[in-house]
């Protein structure tokens, strides 16, 4: 009876949330406006050569539906794992909600005014990166998680700052702030590249890799059943996020001088890193929590 008021108010604050965030969009009319098609999609985007413009709208688009789905997913399969995964599962669909807001309006920037937005970027990732190394100790359990230190902080604080650093730097050098600070754009971009890349290590030092325990996670803790998952996050710690480091070579407001930026590469590169990451993220998470629920009711 509790599970179901509980998946019944679930989905009514799903709605209704939804609601409101379509309805906030809802404006008068903007002369600034990129003009639409009889087709209903702008006109930038099917006009003559540009696939790259039309690949960068449909991937803000099938964005914005797979992280609303992966939501209602995550959220629907929480009572199905035992009491100490549920966590994981709100930590998972947290994620993925709060990504399908923002590509909503990523789309809707990009569809209205054929720019590549990065402040509503840059807003999702300062919640999702923590909230995605943070997702280790809900699924490892708290025996797994060391009492090691590295600069003076615990596995919380590493990954806190690790996130805040490169998520920071990130956006300093994609808005052209470094390259101000430093007299030259391509300057500070190749900065914020860096300097990004320190937090992103700091995370890998935390979590650890496929290969070896971190500073803050003991391997020989963690059950079995859940050492596959465990792994397969740190797989997309250390490799699916490659991915955003590529995309960023490409950003205009970088200027690193790879075809003097391109929105929509840029754009395509972080949308399907996002689309990898954040579900495949959750999916791994919620594999390992039906099996370790599996083993405790065998």
């Amino acid at each position: 009876m509790i599970e179901n008021k509980f998946s019944k108010t679930t989905s009514l604050l799903l709605i209704a949330t939804f609601a409101l965030a379509m309805a906030g969009t809802v404006s008068a009319v903007d002369e600034n406006k990129m003009p639409v098609g009889t087709d209903g999609l702008p006109e930038f985007v099917t006009a003559d050569g540009a696939t790259l413009e039309l690949i960068t709208f449909f991937l803000f688009f099938v964005g914005y539906i797979a992280m609303g789905a992966a939501f209602v997913f995550f959220m629907s399969e929480r009572n199905s794992v035992a009491p100490q995964y549920r966590t994981t599962m709100t930590i998972s669909a947290l994620i993925v909600g709060i990504a399908a807001f923002h590509y909503y309006y990523m789309r809707g920037v990009y569809a209205d005014y054929g720019t590549v937005s990065i402040e509503y970027r840059y807003m999702d990732w300062i919640i999702t990166v923590p909230l995605m190394a943070l997702k280790f100790p809900s699924l490892v359990g708290k025996d797994a998680i060391t009492d090691e230190k590295f600069l003076g902080m615990g596995f919380t604080g590493i990954c806190f700052t690790g996130a805040l650093v490169m998520i920071g730097f990130g956006y300093l050098g994609e808005s052209g702030a470094l390259g101000n600070i430093m007299g030259s754009a391509a300057a500070g971009g190749w900065a914020g590249l860096i300097l990004g890349g320190v937090g992103w290590a700091m995370i890998i030092v935390a979590t650890g890799t496929p290969w070896t325990s971190g500073k803050g996670v003991d391997n020989s803790k963690i059950a079995p059943e859940l050492m596959w998952s465990t792994n397969a996050l740190r797989w997309f710690i250390c490799v699916g996020w490659l991915i955003y480091p590529i995309g960023y070579l490409f950003s205009p407001g970088a200027e690193l001088g790879l075809g003097d930026g391109n929105q929509e590469l840029l754009a395509v590169f972080y949308n399907i890193a996002d689309i990898i990451n954040k579900i495949g993220f959750g999916v791994v998470a919620w594999m390992g929590a039906k099996k370790a629920t599996e083993a405790l009711s065998a």
